[in-house]
């Protein structure tokens, strides 16, 4: 190799690597928006990828059963000693093995005219496991996405959640400093500095309680993602226009385009091409043969033998021990099952969808008396804040109205992002949330037939 031509190895090579680097790079990078975590997700996810590899298989697989539509061309040739001692040998007066180099050379063609259907169905029913494989490919990268979108907002109420515990904490410091100081000074009860004791520690658990809570979803974030969560996560927001108007419009766009039940459907179409193929057995196979032979010195006698044929030759097995019945048989059951399958599917989609419609309107009507319960438990925190300066309310009914409160905004701030994840559910359930996040799926994820 020329100078030039390592040079360009190494600039080939050098290439590689720091394709290679940034490949790394970017999907260690932590994603500051819900739409980045899902493409990353959806990138690295080993459940996507195996749905990717298994719709790949099957693309072979359609081409391997194309394959029955065309000839099938063996060659074989040979070159050795051989030994032979048979009829012709000894009449020609020879005791013993006559010892000859052999050579041969076959060349033989076949192709099918008839097989009884069993080519047509056979590429029939790997065409419908290619479509079902894509489907799975789709439903895939829904439920990856979901499952990301749900990693993420709990990493996100987690944070908020310790940022409660927190300033919790903090206000019952300040109250524990002002019982202390008051303590000192013999203006305040001893019992009233345990109580503010108490408070204070339970405040100080519940902060370490979110932390370790916080820390489980960074975990399972980094399970999804494949990286620790960003510092700077934004809160998303669903796209509005595409959720359904009500629980039956969205049931029927579930049941019109969730690529589960899709799945299944063309599950059931391969099942019933892999039965009209176990009857390829009840029929006669037709097939042209052409063959070509080249022989030297064969079977103990000295020259050439070559011969050429081309025919119509016909199979037909009359009979093997019952075996194509009970194959034909028992691919009606595998319908039967495939079409028990879909039913079932049926159903888990409406229960899925229905059951992430009430979510929403459940935690829909959650929300506004839950915020009217914070600001009102607020608004008495501050009287009573007010009236314990001044010694009109007692130190235990000021720790109630803060415990109170950081209760409140617990459960509001939980609702909020129940009824924001309803949302994402059932985007997902109709088979759009990938879309809304703006996320193309894969082209293995396409049931329509490639050119092959």
């Amino acid at each position: 190799m020329g100078s030039a031509g390592r040079a360009c190895a190494s600039y080939t090579i050098l290439s590689t690597l720091l394709f290679g680097v940034s490949l790394i790079g970017s999907a260690a990078s932590p994603a500051a928006t819900l739409e980045e975590a899902v493409h990353q997700s959806l990138s690295t996810s080993p459940d996507t990828l195996i749905d990717v590899q298994e719709r790949l298989a099957r693309d072979q697989a359609l081409r391997q059963a194309r394959g029955g539509y065309l000839p099938d061309v063996d060659l074989r040739a040979g070159y050795g000693r051989e030994g032979s001692d048979n009829v012709i040998t000894r009449a020609a007066g020879n005791a013993d093995n006559v010892w000859l180099t052999r050579q041969e050379a076959e060349l033989n063609l076949r192709q099918m005219l008839f097989d009884g259907f069993a080519t047509r169905s056979e590429v029939e029913r790997q065409t419908a496991r290619v479509s079902s494989s894509a489907y799975r490919v789709h439903a895939g990268y829904e439920n990856t996405a979901l499952r990301t979108t749900e990693v993420y907002l709990e990493v996100l109420k987690r944070r908020e959640l310790l940022e409660l515990a927190r300033r919790n904490l903090a206000t019952h410091e300040a109250v524990h400093a002002q019982v202390v100081q008051r303590t000192e000074s013999g203006l305040g009860r001893r019992a009233d500095l345990e109580q503010a004791d108490a408070r204070l520690a339970l405040a100080r658990a519940n902060v370490e309680t979110e932390d370790g809570n916080l820390t489980d979803a960074q975990t399972s974030y980094l399970r999804v993602v494949g990286v620790l969560p960003d510092e700077d996560m934004k809160r998303p927001t669903p796209a509005q226009g595409l959720l359904p108007a009500s629980i039956d419009q969205a049931t029927d766009q579930a049941l019109a385009n969730h690529p589960t039940l899709k799945s299944a459907e063309a599950d059931v179409e391969a099942a019933m091409a892999q039965h009209e193929a176990a009857k390829h057995a009840f029929y006669p196979r037709f097939d042209i043969e052409a063959g070509r032979f080249w022989g030297d010195n064969l079977d103990g006698l000295e020259g050439y033998d070559n011969d050429a044929r081309a025919m119509l030759v016909m199979r037909y097995n009359l009979y093997n021990g019952g075996a194509d019945q009970a194959r034909s048989r028992e691919t009606a059951y595998l319908v039967n099952e495939a079409k028990e399958v879909r039913a079932r599917s049926h159903r888990q989609v409406v229960e899925s969808i229905r059951l992430s419609w009430n979510a929403l309107q459940a935690n829909e009507r959650r929300l506004k008396p839950l915020r009217q319960h914070v600001q009102a438990s607020q608004a008495t925190r501050e009287a009573y804040r007010k009236q314990f300066d001044i010694g009109e309310r007692t130190l235990l009914d000021l720790l109630d109205s803060e415990n109170e409160l950081f209760e409140a905004r617990i459960t509001a701030t939980g609702a909020d992002y129940d009824s924001l994840f309803a949302r994402y559910r059932i985007l997902a359930g109709i088979a759009k949330l990938v879309a809304s996040l703006g996320v193309e799926l894969p082209t293995e994820a396409s049931p329509l037939d490639r050119q092959y």
